[in-house]
């Protein structure tokens, strides 16, 4: 499988796949996890807010929040950042997984239309130069958040150890990663943010 997505990338590349409205799926970076993020580094960019998916992102779809994540919360928190958790869920599964967690929401997001990622930067009181959106999947969390002009974090989807299949949309997002792999223009667009404690930067 691995040979034959690299097959197909190769071809999408030279047939013109890296120019046009491809680059629209491209994160700004890509990694493991969101605890392989430096947010202190994030910070010391200039970057003030975060807007977070939920399903498959903090948590395995539909899971509560968990003590790791909470933390993260507090910690991105007491750096200074704001953050937004940016979802298509209902306000009853959002109120459910922040009971740990003190942070604004915005759900019934229709993701990815832009409308809401704008009015996640108004409601945090910030421009979007200042924002990074993390997601983990690439044709409603980064297509929205680069269509928005906002930074994008793309993250391994978070899967159960007995789950074996995944849907279509993301072997067609290993084509695109493999795209995005093979692009200096595109790659690594954030610098160096990767926490070396957990080294989790996808080669």
């Amino acid at each position: 499988m691995a040979s034959r997505l690299t097959r197909c990338a190769n071809t999408w590349a030279i047939n013109g796949g890296m120019g046009g409205v491809i680059k629209e799926f491209f994160p700004y970076e890509y990694l493991n996890s969101i605890f392989d993020i430096d947010y202190a580094k994030l910070y010391d960019k200039g970057y003030r807010g975060l807007i977070f998916d939920i399903d498959n992102t903090l948590v395995h779809h539909g899971g509560d929040s968990t003590e790791e994540v909470n933390a993260l919360f507090k910690k991105v928190h007491s750096t200074g950042f704001k953050t937004v958790l940016l979802t298509n869920n209902d306000e009853v599964r959002v109120q459910r997984f922040i009971r740990g967690i003190d942070t604004l929401y915005i759900c019934d997001a229709d993701k990815p239309d832009t409308r809401n990622y704008l009015k996640a930067l108004k409601v945090m009181g910030i421009n979007k130069e200042e924002a990074v959106c993390v997601g983990d999947q690439i044709f409603t969390d980064i297509l929205g958040a680069n269509r928005s002009g906002i930074a994008s974090i793309l993250v391994d989807f978070i899967r159960s150890g007995s789950e074996k299949k995944i849907g279509k949309l993301r072997y067609a997002e290993k084509i695109i990663i493999k795209l995005y792999q093979m692009s200096r223009a595109y790659k690594s667009r954030l610098g160096d943010i990767q926490d070396m404690h957990n080294k989790g930067l996808v080669d």
